[in-house]
């Protein structure tokens, strides 16, 4: 499928059939949240991809039953840096001028005036700041997995310091910030399947501006 027509097509499932989604599609989900942008491609979020049923079963209660948690392949945590360090920021720097074949110190200037930026943050502004680039990840993510004919329901119904403290999530440093399922329809037991897909008229939507 093209882009436009893959995402006419996918919708949040509401019921999935059990079927394993194949770990070469998952990857290139992941994959394709991995090469989203960022600000200042720092990438301050992580992805815990989960297929262990006995976990998922845990994961269920914690987002309010949400039966594709279970009935899915795979759910895909989408989790933020806490905070802003400059052991963070240094390793990102130091890993991104060494890909390039540059010095370390090649972009110092760069690098501490980010750093000013970022630190004058309050810690409450700042998970806010890397669950914003989680998202830019999280959405990838999901026209990925329609482009692989992969069903994924976007979740915010959980409960955050819950699934952090199952993943011991707080201890390395993250914040949950979104869940992905992902699977494939079922044929039955789906209130939405089938329904027209509706989003604001265009006119609405857009303004130009020439």
């Amino acid at each position: 499928m093209d882009l436009i027509n893959a995402l006419n097509w996918r919708y949040a499932t509401k019921k999935m059939n059990g079927e394993k989604v194949a770990e070469e599609k998952v990857n290139k989900i992941i994959e394709a949240a991995h090469l989203a942008p960022t600000s200042s491609g720092i990438q301050p979020f992580e992805i815990i991809s989960i297929s262990n049923e006995e976990l998922r079963k845990k994961i269920q209660p914690i987002a309010f039953g949400q039966s594709q948690i279970v009935d899915g392949s795979h759910v895909l945590v989408f989790a933020s840096w806490d905070k802003y360090t400059d052991d963070r920021i240094d390793a990102i720097f130091d890993h991104m001028n060494t890909e390039r074949g540059l010095p370390l110190n090649g972009t110092e200037e760069y690098k501490n005036t980010l750093k000013a930026q970022l630190f004058a943050m309050t810690e409450e502004q700042q998970v806010a700041h890397t669950g914003k680039q989680a998202y830019i990840g999280f959405g990838t993510a999901i026209v990925a997995a329609a482009l692989e004919n992969v069903d994924a329901t976007p979740m915010e119904g959980f409960n955050s310091e819950e699934l952090d403290e199952l993943l011991g999530l707080k201890e390395k440093g993250l914040k949950s910030q979104a869940l992905l399922a992902l699977g494939y329809r079922a044929n039955e037991g789906d209130w939405l399947q089938g329904m027209k897909k509706v989003r604001q008229p265009k006119q609405v939507f857009l303004t130009e501006i020439n």
